[in-house]
């Protein structure tokens, strides 16, 4: 076998993502579990009243805002991880 080969992992993670939607405000709500980890991201959007023709856009809007918001928590998740076993602040160039 190549060494290469030998080196190649390959994981899968899900995201569910849940939206609700009530009156004019649309919730997202995005949801992975990674091992024993979960985290959660949350997305919220209010259609203007400009926007009424646009199918959805306002649930479009908040999943983004939602997938954003969960990757912010796992940015910060994995800073938290790096500085418990280095002792050391995370740098921001290991988190880019």
């Amino acid at each position: 076998m190549n060494h290469d080969q030998q080196d190649v992992v390959e994981m899968n993670w899900t995201v569910t993502i849940s939206v609700n939607e009530r009156d004019d405000q649309t919730r997202a709500t995005a949801r992975m579990r990674f091992g024993e980890k979960e985290s959660v991201g949350v997305g919220l959007s209010r259609l203007s009243p400009a926007e009424h023709g646009v199918a959805g856009i306002g649930r479009e809007l908040a999943v983004a805002r939602a997938l954003s918001d969960l990757a912010r928590h796992m940015m910060a998740g994995t800073a938290t991880d790096i500085e418990n076993i280095t002792a050391a602040p995370a740098a921001s160039t290991h988190l880019t």
